[in-house]
């Protein structure tokens, strides 16, 4: 059975994120849906919020858009994308036959990284993003493992104003990354075909997290050695082993 699967990107990339992955998954005939988080890769629809909720629900429309031809699906999510799927997971487990993250999740005991309060910052946010340039961008992305070629692609989506808002509300709406007090909650609403995959040197979300994590829940982990926090795209023939044995003993 060709389950069909959900992938969710992060901050601050867009769906090309996914294409190492994709490449060493090769599913084949297996229906993919890698969608633009809204106002990432052009204007965001008229009134989005850009909040983390308003993200949710979009996700929960994707999911069902696919549940409704193919039935339970798998979803998969990095960064951002990563707490918006688990988010997906709890409001409507039933759309779902599993869930998979890497390098983000939502747990009660963390508070997010510097560049996180930062932009959950007033002001502050808005003078980082206006005097953040494409090309240091590229280089630092570059720099933690994102392939060269993807960094810059990224980097050049990084000059619409568009997707630094929406950057900015979507941080601020989760008070940097705080989730103690609402999603965290949650959490045992969640099914229980999960599984975290992470790589070992991320500098944002620290493996200990999801050590934390996986040993309050019992949720597998499987870590990445070598990788940074674009490990999904850094090591993918490793995060798609760890993807296809999780997927095969479901």
């Amino acid at each position: 059975m060709n389950v069909a699967k959900l992938l969710l990107h992060g901050v601050p990339d867009s769906p090309l994120i996914w294409q190492p992955l994709l490449a060493a998954l090769d599913l084949g005939e297996t229906p993919v849906a890698v969608p633009a988080l809204p106002g990432f890769t052009g204007p965001p629809p008229t009134g989005f919020p850009a909040t983390k909720e308003a993200y949710a629900d979009w996700a929960v429309g994707q999911a069902e858009e696919l549940f409704a031809v193919h039935g339970p699906i798998d979803i998969v999510g990095h960064d951002w994308g990563a707490l918006i799927a688990q988010r997906v997971a709890m409001l409507r487990p039933d759309l779902i036959r599993s869930w998979a993250i890497s390098n983000a999740v939502i747990e009660p005991e963390y508070r997010g990284h510097r560049l996180a309060r930062i932009w959950n910052t007033p002001v502050l946010g808005e003078i980082f993003m206006a005097l953040s340039k494409a090309d240091k961008l590229a280089n630092g992305l570059a720099a933690q493992g994102m392939p060269a070629t993807i960094a810059r692609e990224e980097a050049a989506q990084w000059k619409n104003k568009d997707k630094r808002r929406a950057i900015l509300k979507l941080y601020r709406s989760a008070k940097g990354l705080s989730f103690a007090h609402d999603w965290a909650r949650d959490i045992p609403n969640l099914p229980g075909a999960g599984t975290l995959i992470w790589g070992e040197g991320d500098p944002y979300v620290e493996l200990a997290v999801a050590r934390r994590y996986a040993a309050s829940t019992g949720t597998p982990l499987t870590v990445i050695e070598g990788a940074g926090h674009w490990a999904i795209a850094e090591r993918p023939q490793d995060v798609a082993a760890a993807l296809r044995a999780f997927w095969n003993g479901l």
